[in-house]
């Protein structure tokens, strides 16, 4: 469901790492329900780049918009209700390993201000049910394979109905039909409306479910 409104603007965008230039004169803009591949090699910027539509890295120069909110000059108090609209499958993001599958959903919708009850263990089995894991909402993280908790962050990543998704190397680690089900997955997120960057080193999922791809290379980005 591509249509030409714009959820990430950016133009001429020069972001840092560790004080150090990770990318510059960034120029991309993705339309909602598009499905973006971010490809390159491991230190080429790609976490960076997606960290800074999170509003965890800033923006060292240029104009950059996500969604309503200009990044320049977002104020502290803005980003939670930016990051209620990203989701994010990132690697440092695991899931809490003393809390069930259903819990840590539930606190993640405690978060970010559900009170009914009813509506909240709705939602936790709708997003469950989605991604095939409800039959496994009792279980501890330790309890699950590889695979598994990935569709598990995928769903806590889903409970708000962001309007963008970030997936940073959401395959890694995990065996080749585990990875090709959770790429048909985002494509299946991206065709219901939300726009999803998944950023990947493995060109496999390029060739397998084509969609439009941005290269960091050389601190810069190409397409």
């Amino acid at each position: 469901m591509y249509s030409d409104e714009i959820v990430v603007d950016y133009r001429r965008v020069a972001l840092h790492h560790r004080e150090l230039i990770a990318l510059r004169n960034v120029n991309l803009r993705v339309a909602k329900g598009e499905f973006v591949y971010l490809t390159g090699k491991v230190g080429s910027g790609k976490s960076t780049l997606l960290q800074s539509m999170y509003a965890e890295v800033p923006i060292a120069a240029g104009e950059a918009r996500v969604l309503d909110y200009d990044l320049n000059n977002i104020k502290n108090k803005e980003i939670p209700y930016l990051r209620r609209n990203v989701g994010v499958v990132f690697q440092n993001f695991r899931l809490l390993t003393d809390r069930s599958v259903i819990d840590n959903l539930r606190f993640v919708l405690d978060a970010t201000g559900w009170r009914d009850a009813t509506d909240i263990q709705a939602r936790i089995e709708q997003v469950l049910k989605e991604v095939g894991m409800l039959n496994k909402g009792y279980k501890f993280p330790h309890e699950l394979s590889g695979g598994e908790q990935q569709r598990v962050v995928m769903a806590r990543a889903m409970l708000n109905n962001p309007r963008i998704l970030l997936a940073d190397e959401p395959t890694g680690n995990l065996d080749p039909e585990t990875a090709r089900h959770i790429v048909r997955r985002l494509h299946d997120i991206a065709a219901s409306g939300t726009a999803v960057i998944m950023a990947t080193h493995n060109l496999t999922f390029v060739e397998e479910y084509p969609a439009r791809v941005v290269k960091c290379e050389n601190k810069q980005l190409i397409e």
